[in-house]
């Protein structure tokens, strides 16, 4: 079964370039990039986990409607992409169950950061997908963390999926970087590792970052806009002619959680 999913936020990242942007043009950067990910996902009848914080949300609520109205998920990615204070974990659920009409039952912190179980118990939360269980320098240092889903109090903890063994990656920048037949033979060895795929990407990949002007470094423009477009497209294509099944993170827990 495979996991795809989106942390939609206002583009304010630890770039250079984002601090030299106004509000308004991360968040033309960012409502463009998400339609163009619900336009890919649509295009291949396949439906996500949208991570979205409120400060984006509350700003483009047309795409909320049509992330729910299309059958996709909407979990919380806290209430401000830079600034994460306890009191957001309930505050950012109850503000995207009012916008949504629906559950909240994940977060997902920022930079993959960790968060406490018991905030995360008292918030509400029933899973937990912000662990990255791979070493990075400079980024993550997880690799003794469990790379598969598991429980921790109330709270189920789904890793970012990574391959057995050495835990290579699969986050958005593997797709960026790794030629397509690397990535989708780490997915592949993932897969019949686990039994399922979680994944994760931007709205901003899905621009041109090359022609943005941004000040990017290269191994994150690269590939993006209408290149990565035909990455994720051609995994997903990939993923369903092994006929893999397409669902929302809220669906992993009873699927995986007591195998």
């Amino acid at each position: 079964m495979i996991f795809l999913s989106f942390d939609i936020e206002e583009f304010d990242n630890p770039f250079p370039c984002s601090q030299q942007l106004s509000f308004a043009q991360q968040m033309e950067i960012s409502i463009l990039g998400t339609q163009r990910i619900l336009d890919l996902v649509a295009a291949h009848q396949v439906t996500a986990t949208f991570f979205c914080t409120v400060n984006f949300a509350s700003h483009a609520p047309e795409l909320i409607a049509r992330m729910v109205s299309e059958g996709h998920e909407v979990a919380s990615h806290g209430y401000f992409h830079n600034r994460f204070e306890t009191a957001h974990l309930r505050q950012s659920r109850e503000a995207l169950e009012a916008l949504t009409g629906c559950r909240v039952a994940g977060f997902r912190m920022p930079n993959m950061g960790a968060v406490s179980v018991t905030d995360l118990e008292d918030a509400g939360y029933s899973y937990n997908s912000s662990l990255h269980p791979t070493y990075l320098p400079g980024k993550y240092n997880n690799f003794t963390k469990p790379r598969r889903i598991y429980k921790e109090g109330a709270v189920y903890q789904i890793p970012a999926s990574v391959s057995p063994v050495v835990r290579l990656p699969l986050f958005w920048l593997a797709l960026h970087n790794y030629p397509l037949a690397v990535y989708n033979w780490v997915a592949k060895e993932a897969l019949k590792k686990d039994g399922y795929l979680n994944l994760y990407f931007h709205p901003w990949e899905f621009i041109d970052l090359q022609q943005s002007g941004l000040d990017l470094p290269w191994y994150v423009k690269r590939n993006s806009g209408d290149a990565m477009c035909d990455r994720l497209g051609s995994v997903i294509t990939c993923l369903k002619n092994q006929n893999q099944a397409f669902a929302h993170l809220n669906e992993c827990a009873g699927e995986f959680g007591n195998h």
